[in-house]
């Protein structure tokens, strides 16, 4: 190819025109190089010429020269636009992956659009189709088909289910008034701004009253509802509904407007008539609840079952309501979703005849619940509806009896405590009913209380046949002896005495066994387990205090070792033996001057160190009198202080007076007082290692008082061992 491109005219015309122009020449080696493949082209006119081939081609593409696509001169309108075979051959740079195979198709389909590749091309493409096969060839020359998706194949569409809206149900105040009564009505309640409050024990008969009592004078009455019942408004209006009569026709976050009625009685027997309703048992109450619902879904044209009769609530509430149907009387006033829990505090408090259930664990399995068990219970539990509502904290045999009902169908008593009722105490409910049914206990706060019934629990049929079964072995045993001993009679020596007949291998000798040493072995066993117990928790509380003990003794010495270093850098001056000394009336004088006096030297934690001394000859310069106050309490250490600060100064003590703030030293300076030249002494301590000193001291005195008392715990629990 070299050669030919040697040989060719373009280049000795570009040669030649480099003499004249040479911006020129360098512009006609550009348009050379740019087009050297069509010119190459042109040269090779005996062979198949190799053309580039698109990626996923796997085979070369081999052309004669004349089917080589000549490039077109015309320049398109749009700048940007390429040549098909240009988007086809050319390079793709800064894409990859799904984006440049989505573009090479597009580019594809353009060329068959515009007829640029004739039959011959065609033809050679289609040798190199691509389709839903892939043909591999093996090692051993073999051709595989491969059924795989090409990353530019176009996936279907998904179908995307929107979700369906709720469907409105109407209300009681929408199915009974007219359109227009019912627009007034909302429009009156819009601008009512007084209201009855509703408490945390829900819709009581106190509210009711007031609700009546607004009513004589008014249609309608607003209620605003605090918590729980604030957080579902539609259970409370259903709650109002069915315990005054009236009818809620509107509602805004946690404010109800009730209508009496186009019927209200306004007499005495009215009243009286809406008392006895309200005054019902809490059954009929949910009777004429469901009914009321039941109509209003009726007629928004509800499923029905295959008696003709629709359908209440959904799968979960008529399932949950099938579970707890039997137990007791439903809470009317819950504040939370359907179903309603059973009411504990109707449920009888002595139930005659009650007793504990009979529990007896699986072969090889322990009644106590591992970690994981007891995390997995409560997850269980969590999503799970109430199934009871208590109030009370003390006699639970009905509630005991009705959970011991429910565990025969579910694993797990669900109990909520009721909100507005006064005192409880849930550790209360929660020790009584562990002891009534002998559940275990998984989760109790002030909100709830979840019991399990354990892997030991026996339904009461299971239990009863664990009875019989029990029974049935006892007679055998019975029945068993009784022919052994009748056997025995008829072999017996007719001079031998009955009464010396052996008793070895009967169920005589086994039962005298078992009541001489069987109850005393057992009783001996626990005994000695619960002693071995003890003396091994004592015996590593020893172990453990011995090694706290180690690292106490360890922590002092390392804390001595540093506070006689400390201690050796510094002695205390020696007493000046010429005293000088002062009268009585002197030291009283300068006691009473010394009080008065507004400027003191505070003595901290760091002692007496050279600063101290520094402040006392810095006090002489200005007064006669210093006075020193200090914080210590012991009256030993102020003194021995007051002789230190003497010595080190070289002033007389004139007093020590306790204060409200502390002690305070009293020094005069003397009347042959001379300021030394240097103020700060060498052979004290510095103010950093007065510091350390202190806080060396207080730390060795703590570890030390902690050190005796596990000296003294350790000598306890010996003692202990020993006894």
């Amino acid at each position: 190819m070299f050669t030919t491109l040697l040989k060719s005219p373009i280049p000795f015309s570009s040669s030649f025109n480099s003499t004249q122009n040479p911006s020129k020449t360098q512009k006609g080696n550009h348009s050379f190089n740019k087009n050297s493949k069509f010119s190459v082209s042109k040269t090779h006119r005996n062979g198949p010429i190799k053309m580039p081939t698109p990626p996923w081609m796997k085979g070369p593409l081999l052309l004669q020269p004349d089917e080589v696509l000549k490039p077109t001169t015309k320049r398109s309108s749009n700048n940007n636009s390429k040549a098909p075979e240009k988007a086809l051959f050319g390079k793709e740079s800064g894409v990859r992956g799904k984006k440049v195979m989505k573009k090479i198709i597009r580019d594809v389909e353009k060329l068959q659009g515009n007829g640029v590749l004739d039959d011959n091309q065609i033809g050679k493409f289609e040798e190199f189709e691509i389709g839903n096969w892939l043909e591999e060839i093996g090692s051993d020359g073999e051709v595989k088909k491969i059924d795989r998706k090409m990353p530019w194949v176009r996936e279907e569409e998904k179908v995307v289910f929107r979700r369906m809206k709720k469907e409105k149900v109407l209300t009681q105040a929408e199915i009974i008034l007219d359109n227009d009564l019912l627009e007034r009505l909302r429009k009156k309640a819009m601008r009512m701004r007084k209201w009855v409050k509703v408490m945390k024990a829900g819709v009581t008969q106190a509210v009711v009253d007031e609700i009546r009592l607004v009513w004589r004078n008014n249609e309608l009455v607003m209620l605003k509802f605090g918590v729980p019942l604030c957080r579902n408004m539609d259970r409370a209006s259903e709650i109002v509904e069915m315990k005054t009569g009236g009818l809620v026709v509107w509602c805004k976050k946690d404010v109800l407007v009730v209508y009496r009625g186009q019927n209200h009685w306004l007499t005495s027997n009215g009243r009286r008539v809406f008392n006895n309703l309200a005054s019902d048992n809490n059954t009929t109450m949910s009777q004429e609840k469901s009914n009321a619902s039941t109509w209003g879904r009726s007629l928004n044209g509800e499923d029905r079952d295959e008696n003709n009769q629709p359908v209440v609530g959904s799968l979960y509430e008529r399932e949950t309501d099938r579970l707890l149907d039997g137990l007791g009387p439903r809470f009317i006033d819950w504040w939370m979703r359907k179903p309603l829990p059973v009411d504990a505090d109707l449920l009888p408090e002595v139930v005659p005849g009650f007793r504990p259930p009979t529990r007896l664990s699986p072969p090889k399995t322990r009644p106590k619940l591992t970690d994981e068990e007891l995390t997995n219970l409560r997850k269980l539990a969590h999503p799970l509806p109430f199934h009871f509502a208590l109030g009370r904290n003390r006699n639970l045999q009905g509630l005991a009896n009705a959970i011991l009902k429910l565990w025969e169908k579910s694993l797990i008593a669900k109990i909520a405590i009721k909100w507005g009722a006064q005192n409880t105490d849930n550790e209360q409910m929660a020790n009584e009913l562990k002891d009534l049914t002998g559940g275990v206990l998984l989760l109790r706060n002030k909100f709830l209380i979840i019991f399990y019934r354990g892997k030991d629990f026996l339904p009461q049929g299971v239990a009863n046949s664990v009875m019989e079964r029990e029974m049935a072995l006892r007679r055998c045993q019975l029945i068993e002896e009784d022919a052994r001993v009748k056997v025995a009679e008829t072999f017996q020596v007719a001079n031998e005495p009955l009464a010396k007949t052996s008793t070895v291998g009967t169920l005589a000798e086994f039962q005298d066994i078992q009541t001489k040493y069987g109850v005393l072995e057992k009783e001996n066993n626990e005994l000695e387990i619960q002693i071995e117990a003890q003396k091994e928790n004592l015996e590593r509380e020893l172990r453990n205090q011995e090694r706290k003990l180690a690292i106490l003794n360890g922590k002092i010495e390392k804390s001595a070792t540093k506070l006689a270093k400390l201690n050796s850098s510094w002695q205390t001056a020696e007493p000046d033996l010429d005293l000088e000394t002062i009268t009585e009336e002197e030291r009283e004088c300068l006691r009473k001057i010394g009080l008065k006096l507004s400027s003191c030297l505070l003595l901290g934690r760091r002692g007496v160190f050279n600063g101290v001394i520094e402040g006392v000859h810095q006090h002489w310069k200005h007064r006669e009198v210093v006075k020193v106050i200090t914080m210590q309490r012991a009256f030993l250490r102020v003194i021995y202080t007051a002789k230190m600060l003497v010595a080190e100064s070289g002033g007389i003590l004139v007093s020590v007076e306790k204060l409200k703030e502390g002690h305070a030293i009293i020094i005069y300076r003397g009347k042959n007082y001379r300021r030394p030249s240097k103020l700060m002494t060498d052979h004290l301590l510095t103010k950093r290692e007065a510091l350390q000193r202190s806080i060396e001291l207080q730390r060795i005195g703590s570890l030390k008082f902690f050190a005796y008392q596990r000296r003294q715990a350790i000598l306890d629990l010996k003692l202990k061992l020993v006894l």
